[in-house]
């Protein structure tokens, strides 16, 4: 295949004769402008096409970087999730149906109940249990599970901190207030 680039395309019939001449006559002109400026000492208008395209280049891929951050961010927040989700599935105790003791607690500045046995109340007050949400409803879960889903999504665990001795000089010490008191 010898000859030109624009011979070549005319033989292969991708471009006509016309695109062709049109093409040289602008070849010519530019050429030709360019001549013109160098004589009369003025700078010749170079093309920043390759500029502006390495330009717009090094900002898509700028564009990419930050969406792929942005992406692997919301694949670890939702893998984390469906990991602590996990872990209050597996751990989660039975309440039994006929559980007949309410249990109040703070969540989100509401005041929340859970019916429990008096087992599972005095294990909640002792701070051997702690409540995790999941989605809409609570489970009871031991505390040392309780400590790894608040590693990763404190706001997702209730945790009771059990009492602390009273104080030697207190005058009411030997008068303590039910926590199962109802009003």
């Amino acid at each position: 295949m010898a000859g030109s680039l624009q011979d070549q395309l005319l033989n292969a019939g991708l471009i006509d004769q016309k695109k062709a001449k049109q093409a040289k006559t602008d070849k010519r002109k530019k050429a030709k402008k360019a001549k013109a400026a160098r004589k009369s000492g003025l700078e010749v208008e170079t093309d920043n096409t390759q500029e502006k395209l390495e330009q717009a280049r090094k900002e898509k891929q700028q564009r990419d970087r930050e969406l792929n951050k942005a992406r692997d961010a919301e694949r670890a927040v939702k893998a984390t999730e469906a990991e602590v989700r996990d872990i209050i599935q597996q751990h989660a105790l039975v309440i039994p149906a006929d559980a007949e003791i309410p249990y109040n607690f703070v969540e989100n500045k509401k005041i929340k109940k859970i019916y429990v046995t008096s087992e599972q109340q005095a294990q909640l007050i002792r701070g051997q249990l702690a409540i995790a949400i999941l989605g809409e409803s609570h489970r009871l879960i031991p505390d040392v599970m309780a400590e790894k889903i608040e590693q990763r999504m404190p706001d997702l665990v209730i945790r009771i901190q059990p009492e602390e001795e009273p104080d030697k000089d207190d005058p009411y010490a030997d008068y303590k207030i039910p926590d199962d008191l109802m009003w």
